[in-house]
C-alpha cells in the first residue's frame, strides 16, 4: 500500500466540462437521479438509462485532460509505489492525460465499460451506445449488459481499496469532492498528514481537521500541492 492516497472527485472533471449531477446545467438537468442513478433503475426506466448513460459516454469522447490531471499523472509515474491515485469520477480524463490501467482506481465505475449482470464481465465499448455492441448481449454468457457504474443505494466493490488504502496511508489529498458521498472528514482524521483542495468550502467537510487547506481551482492549487507531496515524501 502506499504512503500517498489522492482521492479526487467531480471538481477536478468540471474545469474540463464534465457537469456533476449537482450542476443546474448539462446532462443532469432533464434527469432525476432517481430515474437513472439509483438501484433498480435499470429493471423501471431501463432504456432511459441505457439512453443516459449513450450520452454520457458521447460528452466525454471530447473532452481533455486539465493541468491537474496531468500533474496527478506525472506524480503517480514519478513515485509509482509511493502514491495511490483513487478517483470517484467515471470519466476518462486521468487516461487520456496518461495514467494506466493499473495505476488508478475508479471507486464508482467507468463510463466506457459494460458490465454482464448474469457473469459480471466487463468489457470496454469506448463512447458507443450500449446496444450497438456484441448484439446487446453479453459476448460470454448471453446475459443483459448494462454501464458499468455504481449506482446509489448498490455495493461499491471498490470500497474494499480504499479501505485499505486508508489503513495504510501517512497523506491523505482529497481534489475536488464535496463531500456528501464520501466521508472525507473522517479519512482526514485517520492519516497523519492532510490536504483539502475545493473551490469553496462545503456543508459535508469540516476542514479544520485537515492539515493544510486551498479553496480555489485545481488546476490553479494543485503545483502547491505536488510540492506539498514531494516535501512529505522526501522526508519519509
Amino acid at each position: 500500500m502506499s504512503k500517498v492516497l489522492i482521492l479526487s472527485g467531480a471538481g477536478i472533471s468540471a474545469e474540463s466540462g464534465i457537469s456533476t449531477f449537482r450542476d443546474s446545467n448539462g446532462l443532469w438537468e432533464k434527469h432525476r437521479i432517481e430515474d437513472v442513478c439509483t438501484a433498480g433503475c435499470l429493471d423501471t426506466n431501463g432504456e432511459a438509462t441505457k439512453a443516459f448513460y449513450d450520452a454520457r459516454r458521447a460528452d466525454i469522447e471530447e473532452k481533455l485532460p486539465n493541468y491537474a490531471h496531468k500533474v496527478i499523472v506525472k506524480l503517480k509515474q514519478k513515485y509509482p509505489n509511493e502514491i495511490s491515485v483513487l478517483t470517484q469520477n467515471v470519466d476518462d480524463l486521468f487516461e487520456k492525460a496518461g495514467i494506466k490501467e493499473n495505476e488508478i482506481v475508479h471507486l464508482h465505475g467507468f463510463l466506457r465499460e459494460l458490465r454482464c449482470r448474469e457473469c459480471e464481465e466487463v468489457f470496454n465499448i469506448g463512447y458507443k451506445k450500449q446496444d450497438e455492441c456484441f448484439n446487446a448481449q453479453c459476448p460470454e454468457c448471453g446475459g443483459e449488459l448494462r454501464p458499468n457504474i455504481v449506482f446509489f443505494g448498490e455495493a461499491a466493490p471498490k470500497y474494499q481499496i480504499l479501505t485499505q488504502e486508508l489503513n495504510n496511508c501517512e497523506l491523505i489529498v482529497i481534489i475536488g469532492t464535496s463531500g456528501n458521498v464520501l466521508d472525507v472528514t473522517y479519512f482526514a482524521q485517520l492519516t497523519s498528514v492532510s490536504i483539502l483542495n475545493n473551490l469553496e468550502p462545503s456543508e459535508a467537510i469540516d476542514d479544520k481537521y485537515f492539515t493544510k487547506v486551498y479553496y480555489e481551482k485545481a488546476t490553479q492549487a494543485i503545483d502547491v500541492i505536488a510540492e506539498d507531496i514531494e516535501e512529505f515524501l522526501i522526508t519519509l
